[in-house]
């Protein structure tokens, strides 16, 4: 993810004018025309245009993310989070009574295990309808049952692929959570002890 205030040199309370003054700075040598690169230019624009639009740069600062300067993969990872923080948001007991960090690991693992589980049935399907493709004898000359069979095999694979990128954006939400750790309450008999 690009940090716009770091990529701008900007303070993160900086004012409108503050913003516009940064970005013209930087343009001057980041411009293609100037000797900059295109990419680097069009990093530094996209930067300038989330911090001068309030609303996106409330969602930035917010959260941390811009869909248009995040990596997709991190944005997938994200929305997995956000339903994860709202259920131990939502979770009745009281904070540091549980380890929310370590449900969210626990919920995403299943999720994988579960996902994967899913492809094996859908590649069982599948391997089920091209096996009935081979086996169709004669056929007419509009192979409606064959063209059936073909695009339901079409259909499997698509599932296959969207299971996949499933387990991707999970695998990516999983790795977010890397470096958190969550501090427990003891309990009373465990402070009792000491």
């Amino acid at each position: 993810m690009i940090d716009p205030y770091e990529t701008l040199g900007l303070e993160r309370d900086a004012d409108e004018q503050a913003i516009k003054a940064a970005w013209r700075k930087a343009a001057k040598t980041a411009h293609p025309d100037q000797g900059g690169d295109v990419e680097g230019f069009g990093r530094l624009q996209a930067c300038y245009d989330l911090l001068k639009d309030p609303v996106r740069r409330k969602v930035y600062d917010n959260t941390g993310y811009d869909p248009q300067l995040a990596d997709p993969r991190d944005l997938k990872g994200i929305l997995m989070l956000e339903t994860l923080v709202n259920e131990f948001i939502l979770d009745e007991r009281e904070p540091g009574s549980f380890d929310p960090l370590a449900a969210m690991r626990r919920k995403l693992s299943d999720d994988i295990v579960k996902s994967r589980f899913h492809i094996l049935e859908l590649e069982r399907h599948r391997a089920r309808v091209r096996q009935h493709i081979d086996r169709l004898g004669r056929r007419p000359a509009a192979d409606v049952l064959g063209s059936m069979l073909r695009t339901r095999s079409q259909s499997i694979a698509d599932a296959i692929r969207s299971a996949e990128a499933q387990i991707e954006a999970i695998e990516q939400a999983y790795t977010m959570l890397e470096g958190y750790s969550y501090e427990l309450e003891l309990l009373p008999e465990v402070k009792a002890a000491e």
